[in-house]
């Protein structure tokens, strides 16, 4: 199963180690301003609660501070939308790194004062996703 969707940015990182992926896509996000706030093994999740196994697979919610708040400032109800995910995983030998789509994710709301700022979010996970 891909990460590619119409919802996602993704690069394939090849044969590059999991750990070394993990540790370049936090570099990489740092460069651009954003803070990683949560991260999710779902490896260890799935494998704890249901007991099954899942080749590697990290969730980090990644926040930019300037650009969040200015998107809460327009819509306090857009912090259901925060922080964008970005998943580092690890499939038949292959790693991945996919962020959501800001475009995507903030489509929802319908407001054209939003458009921008996920212009602005998009372009910094992609250069984050260029750089790792």
């Amino acid at each position: 199963m891909s990460l590619d969707s119409r919802y996602s940015l993704t690069r394939s990182l090849g044969d590059t180690p999991f750990d070394q992926a993990v540790a370049r896509t936090r570099t990489a996000l740092g460069g651009e301003g954003f803070g990683v706030l949560t991260e999710i093994d779902m490896t260890a999740t799935l494998q704890k609660k249901l007991g099954v196994e899942v080749e590697d697979y990290l969730v980090l919610g990644a926040c930019n501070p300037p650009l969040a708040y200015e998107a809460l400032s327009a819509d306090r109800a857009i912090g259901l939308l925060l922080p964008c995910n970005v998943v580092v995983s690890r499939r038949d030998g292959v790693t991945t790194v996919a962020a959501i789509d800001p475009d995507a994710m903030f489509s929802v709301v319908g407001r054209d004062d939003v458009a921008p700022i996920a212009a602005q979010v998009k372009a910094k996970l992609e250069r984050a996703l260029a750089a790792v």
